[in-house]
C-alpha cells in the first residue's frame, strides 16, 4: 500500500478526496490516503511546497499564482485533476441585505439584480460619507476573490476602490459576519448555509450563477513529486475519477453528507451539508448545477481555466501581462496526465485541452475519446466570452482595467 499525505480544508468540495479514502476507491488502487485537515489556504500551499504534504485540495488559481512568482516559495506546482465545478456563494449580513432590498434585491439569486442593488447601496453610502463595505474572500489568489471582483465590476462597483476586500479563512466567515467585522463574503459551502441556518446572513448569489460550470478546486501537487511517482499518480487519478462519479450519484448524497459531517472532515451537521450537496443554498430554490462533482467534464483540468485565472491576476494588477507568463499559466494545468491515467479505462476524454469559456448557453454534446461528452452551459452572467488565445485583449476590455492600472 502506497501512503499519500493530503491536506484539505473543511469544505464540501473536498468530498472527492474524502470519498476516495472513506469509500475505498483509493485502497482499491493500492493507495492509503492520509487526509490532514488544515486551517488556511496559505498553510496548504506552503505545506505542499516544503513536502509536509504530498498534495492537497487546493484553490484552482493557487498553483498558477505560485508558478508565476506570487508566493514566497519557488516550488513548481501542477494541477492534473479538478475537484469539481461551482460550490461557492456570496452571503451578506442581514443589515446589508435589508439595504439591498430597498433597491430591488430579492432571494432568487439573480447576480445582476443583486449586483445592481449592491451598487446602489455603495453609491448611497458614498453620498453620505459612510465607510466602504468590507467583503471577505478566502485568499488573494482564489476563485472566490476573482468571481467576487468579476461580479462587482460587471455591476458597476470598483472592487479596488468602492469596497474593502479582506481575507478570512472559510470556517471563520460566519462568525466574522455575525460579529460585524465584515459585511459580506464569498466562500465555499457549507459556510454560506451555516450563516443562513444561524440567521446571521443571506445568500444573494452563487458562483454557478456568475459563471456556469466554473472551476473551483484542484488537486495541487509539486511537479517534482509527479515526475518521481508517475505510476502512483496515475492510480490515484483513477481512484479520484471513481470517487467523483460516486459523489455525483444522488443516491449517495445522504451517506456522503454523514461522512463529511464528521469532526475530522467538515464538522457541520449533515442537514446543513445537504443544502450545498443538493443545490438548495438559496432557501427553497434549488440550483441543480450549484456544485458538480463529475458532470460537464468537471474533473478535466482545462488549460483555458488556468488562463482565465491568469487574466484576472493581470486585470487586478497582481502582475503585468506577458506571453511568457501566459505560457507558465498554461503549463500549470496538466490534462496530459489526466488523459494518461484514464484513457485505458473507458473514460470519455476531451480532444482539446483548452476551450472558449462562456460561449455555451445550453448543454452541448461533443465527440470525445471513449464516447461523447456533455459540456456547458458555461456562460458568464454578463454575456462576456473569454477566448484563451486573446488573453491580453480580453483583460484590456474588462471594466475598471484602466482605473486599476493607472493608479
Amino acid at each position: 500500500m502506497t501512503l499519500i499525505r493530503v491536506g484539505f480544508l473543511p469544505l464540501l468540495d473536498a468530498a472527492i478526496l474524502i470519498a476516495a479514502h472513506e469509500v475505498g476507491f483509493a485502497s482499491g488502487q493500492g493507495i492509503e490516503l492520509q487526509l490532514v485537515r488544515e486551517t488556511s489556504w496559505a498553510n496548504i500551499r506552503d505545506r505542499v511546497s516544503v513536502g509536509q504534504f504530498d498534495m492537497a485540495h487546493m484553490l484552482a488559481p493557487l498553483p498558477v499564482a505560485q508558478n508565476l512568482g506570487l508566493s514566497p516559495l519557488k516550488v513548481p506546482l501542477i494541477a492534473p485533476f479538478a475537484l469539481g465545478l461551482g460550490g461557492n456563494a456570496i452571503t451578506v449580513s442581514n443589515d446589508l441585505f435589508r439595504a439591498m432590498e430597498g433597491f430591488g434585491a430579492d432571494r432568487t439569486g439573480d447576480p445582476r439584480r443583486a449586483g445592481q442593488a449592491l451598487h446602489a447601496v455603495v453609491k448611497a453610502r458614498q453620498a453620505k460619507g459612510e465607510p466602504p463595505l468590507t467583503l471577505a474572500v478566502v485568499h488573494d489568489y482564489s476563485g472566490h476573490a476573482y468571481e467576487l471582483r468579476y461580479w462587482l465590476a460587471a455591476c458597476g462597483v470598483n472592487p479596488s476602490r468602492d469596497v474593502a476586500v479582506t481575507i478570512v479563512p472559510p470556517p471563520l466567515m460566519s462568525d466574522a459576519l455575525a460579529s460585524g467585522a465584515i459585511d459580506g463574503y464569498c466562500v465555499g459551502e457549507p459556510w454560506n448555509s451555516v450563516s443562513a441556518a444561524l440567521a446571521v446572513g443571506s445568500v444573494v448569489t452563487t458562483k454557478a450563477a456568475i459563471w456556469q460550470s466554473s472551476p473551483e478546486k484542484v488537486l495541487g501537487l509539486r511537479q517534482s513529486w509527479a515526475e518521481a511517482n508517475p505510476e502512483v499518480l496515475g492510480r490515484l487519478l483513477l481512484a479520484l475519477h471513481h470517487a467523483a462519479s460516486w459523489c455525483a450519484d444522488a443516491k449517495n448524497l445522504d451517506v456522503l453528507a454523514s461522512i463529511l459531517a464528521r469532526e475530522a472532515y467538515v464538522g457541520v451537521s449533515a442537514e446543513i451539508l445537504l443544502r450545498g450537496l443538493t443545490g438548495a443554498v438559496l432557501g427553497g430554490l434549488v440550483q441543480a448545477d450549484f456544485l458538480l462533482f463529475a458532470a460537464r467534464a468537471a474533473n478535466f483540468p482545462w488549460k483555458s481555466h488556468a488562463l482565465w485565472y491568469y487574466s484576472q491576476m493581470v486585470r487586478w494588477g497582481q502582475l503585468r501581462f506577458s506571453d511568457e507568463r501566459a505560457r507558465v499559466a498554461f503549463d500549470t494545468y496538466r490534462p496530459d496526465l489526466y488523459r494518461q491515467a484514464l484513457r485505458q479505462h473507458g473514460v470519455a476524454l476531451p480532444g482539446a485541452s483548452s476551450k472558449v469559456e462562456g460561449a455555451l448557453r445550453e448543454t452541448n454534446y461533443v465527440p470525445a475519446a471513449g464516447g461523447r461528452m456533455a459540456l456547458g452551459p458555461d456562460g458568464f452572467f454578463d454575456g462576456v466570452i473569454f477566448d484563451p488565445d486573446d488573453v491580453e485583449a480580453y483583460v484590456r476590455r474588462s471594466p475598471f482595467y484602466d482605473a486599476v492600472h493607472n493608479d
